[in-house]
Order: structure tokens, then sequence, then C-alpha cells
């Protein structure tokens, strides 16, 4: 199935000069999206995932699905303030400015196999500060999935020895 058919470039979004690659075509399509969920689970699946972990808001809509189908729990990635309970972050740069994670701090036990899911690999920063959350809990990444990748923003390189898999390639 050719994902890209179901993605909706939109020129100058947020601003000018950005062409916004808009996913909400592939998720009000069933088919499309249960072939890009069914794809990115048996990426997981063959990586031994023990959980899944993913970044707001659109790591949810993937994540959760996967976590489900493997029977295994999902781990949110929030911003500041969005979880209840004790938690462990990271800040991390970006290209104006800064941003920090938070994941609770029991939510990954010490050597559980975590694969990081979200939608789109750009610069690589969210990924790899997630990424940094679950070492810092003890995890191992043993795997990265995306729905989308913006080669041109090298966010793979910021991965570099970690297993990345995406479905849809600009």
């Amino acid at each position: 199935m050719d994902l890209k058919e179901y993605i909706a470039d939109v020129p100058d979004f947020p601003s000018e000069g950005i062409l916004f690659r808009d996913i909400t075509p592939l998720l009000a399509n069933g088919p499309a999206f249960k072939y890009a969920c069914d794809t990115l689970t048996d990426f997981a699946e063959k990586c031994g995932a023990e959980v899944i972990a993913g970044p707001e808001s659109r790591g949810f809509i993937f994540g959760c699905p996967i976590a489900n189908k493997l029977d295994i729990g999902f781990v949110p990635v929030r911003k500041p303030k969005k979880l209840p309970r004790e938690t462990v972050s990271y800040k991390y740069d970006l290209e104006y400015g800064t941003n920090e994670i938070h994941m609770h701090k029991d939510a990954i036990k010490p050597g559980q196999k975590v694969v990081v899911c979200d939608d789109l690999l750009a610069t690589g920063g969210t990924i790899d500060a997630a990424i940094k959350l679950v070492e810092m809990l003890g995890g191992e990444v043993v795997g990265c999935c995306f729905l989308i990748e913006l080669k041109d923003l090298k966010g793979r390189e910021k991965l570099n020895g970690y297993n990345v898999f995406t479905l849809i390639q600009y």
C-alpha cells in the first residue's frame, strides 16, 4: 500500500516556506491506518518490545494500537505538568529555545525492552530526549519507529546506534 497517497501536503503551514505533511487523511482511512499500525506493530514485535513509549500527542495515536495488538503496556511521554505522579524529565534544545518532556518515574522497569514510537522523525530531538528518559530509568531501547521520516532534516543521525524504522520517507 502506498501510504503517501494518504498524506496531504499543506504549503506554508505553520509558517511561510514550510511544507507540512498532514497525516489526518491517513488516520481517517481505516485500511490505510490499519496497514500503518500493523506494519509498525510487526517492527516492534521483531524488536522484542515489552513496552511502547510515545511522545504526545501523535505518538499516542500510533503507540497505543501497537501496544494493544502486542498485549503490552504503553508509556506516555508528556509535556511538563501533564503527568500526575512523580516524573523524570529531560530538557533539550530546539532551533529557537528549549523543550522539556516527562515520564512517570515508575513507567519503565530496569532492563525492560522499549520501542519508542512517533508519527514523525524530523530533527530527532524529541525522540532522542524520549530515549534519554527510558535509559535514565534503566530501560533498553530496542527500536524506534515512525510513520514519516523527513530525510533532509537528518534526524536519523541523532539516533545513530538505534534500530530505526520508518514507513514513509520524504
